[in-house]
C-alpha cells in the first residue's frame, strides 16, 4: 500500500500570510511564531520585509486598532490596555502614541463600572480601592470611583471599614 504524499512545508512568507489572515499580529509576535515553527532568521526577515513593503504588516495601524477596540470596550484600565499591547509585541513608542491626552474621565467611568460588576454585597471602601488599584487604575481614580460608588449605592459600603478616609 502506498503512503499518501506529505505536503511540503510552506515557506515562511506563506506561513506568515496564513497567520495574518487568521489574526492581526505585531512584527515581533509574528517573528516569534515563525521561529517556533522552525523557520530560519534570514527567511523570516525576508518574509517580514515583503509583508511590510506590501503593507500587510504595520505595527502602528494594528496597535492603534487593537488599542481603540480595548479602549472603547470600557472594561480595562489604560495601564491594562498598554500592558496587553506590550505583551503582544508592540514597541513602547507605538503604544504611547495611541494613548489619548486626557483619559481621566474615561478611567473613572471604567473603574466605577468595574466596581458595579464586582461588588454586590457590602464591602469596605478600602477593598474597592485595592481591587481597582490591582486592575491598573491610579490611586486618584480609585478614590474617585469609590466615592461615586458609595454615593450611588450607600448600602454597598460597610459602616466601619477600619481605615481613615
Amino acid at each position: 500500500m502506498k503512503r499518501p504524499a506529505t505536503k511540503p512545508k510552506p515557506t515562511a512568507l506563506q506561513k506568515a500570510v496564513e497567520l495574518l489572515a487568521a489574526q492581526d499580529h505585531s512584527t515581533a509576535k509574528l517573528k516569534e511564531k515563525l521561529v517556533r515553527r522552525g523557520y530560519g532568521t534570514d527567511e523570516i526577515d525576508a518574509a517580514v520585509a515583503r509583508l511590510t513593503e506590501k503593507r500587510y504588516l504595520d505595527d502602528e495601524v494594528v496597535c492603534r486598532r487593537q488599542f481603540q477596540y480595548m479602549y472603547e470596550d470600557g472594561r480595562l484600565s489604560l495601564r491594562q490596555i498598554m500592558e496587553k499591547l506590550r505583551q503582544r509585541g508592540f514597541p513602547r513608542e507605538v503604544i504611547e502614541a495611541c494613548r489619548p491626552e486626557d483619559s481621566r474621565e474615561r478611567e473613572e467611568a471604567v473603574a466605577l463600572s468595574c466596581l458595579r460588576m464586582k461588588f454586590r454585597a457590602p464591602a469596605p471602601a478600602e477593598k474597592w480601592k485595592v481591587f481597582l488599584y490591582r486592575r491598573g487604575f491610579d490611586m486618584a481614580v480609585c478614590e474617585a470611583a469609590a466615592a461615586a460608588f458609595r454615593a450611588e449605592a450607600p448600602e454597598n459600603a460597610e459602616e466601619d471599614d477600619g481605615f481613615d478616609e
